[in-house]
């Protein structure tokens, strides 16, 4: 157990250089290559994209194969498999990676599991009507965009947003403290007036 926290770091760590633009190539090219494959497939099926992409990888391999021998025959080397280095390279999950992702995605999901039940079934009224509020928002949002484009929306966020914080971190704080602060009071002068409120308050109490 005491493993898991160093291997999941591990698997975190080069997405946030990812996203965190620590190297504006490879973090272009993923938000470049991602936003290809999303566009594709908001105007194709899904087997579509995997099936033309395949065809495009393994069309270029093939090509890069032939041309390497073609090559090596003409200057009469004999430089092996082209691809040798990653034929070679070990692609295997470890156990102890896969258990530790497996357990973190658990604790996540059981966390997920208990807050939905608590809001569902009103165990704190303000918290129960802030999520209704939520899910009002959500229909006018579903009604403007459809799933493939918010999860595009969602990808060019995934890579603009963290860095922008990262940017500006004393000013949005500031904002959100402010932001925080506000919904806290109106969320206390709601409980005071709803009955309802201060007694599943005062049940989390005891």
């Amino acid at each position: 157990m005491a493993d898991s926290g160093p291997s999941l770091c591990s698997v975190l760590d080069p997405l946030e250089s990812l996203i965190y633009w620590r190297s504006a190539a490879r973090s272009g090219a993923a938000l470049g290559a991602g936003l290809a494959l999303l566009v594709a497939l908001a105007c194709c099926s899904v087997v579509s994209v995997l099936a033309y992409s395949s065809l495009l990888a393994l069309s270029a391999a093939v090509a890069f194969r032939i041309y390497k021998n073609v090559l090596q025959a003409v200057q009469k080397t004999n430089e092996g498999h082209p691809f040798k280095w990653l034929l070679e390279k070990d692609i295997s999950v470890p156990a102890e990676r896969a258990q530790s992702l497996a357990a973190a995605a658990t604790a996540h999901l059981n966390a997920a599991l208990a807050e939905l039940r608590r809001l569902f079934l009103v165990e704190d009224l303000v918290d129960s009507l802030k999520f209704g509020v939520l899910l009002w928002c959500l229909t006018y949002v579903g009604a403007c965009f459809n799933g493939i484009t918010l999860i595009i929306l969602g990808w060019i966020a995934l890579f603009t947003l963290p860095k922008a914080y990262e940017m500006n971190k004393p000013q949005v704080d500031a904002n959100l403290e402010l932001a925080r602060a506000k919904i806290n009071e109106i969320s206390a002068k709601v409980r005071a007036a709803v009955p309802l409120g201060k007694k599943a308050e005062s049940e989390k109490d005891k």
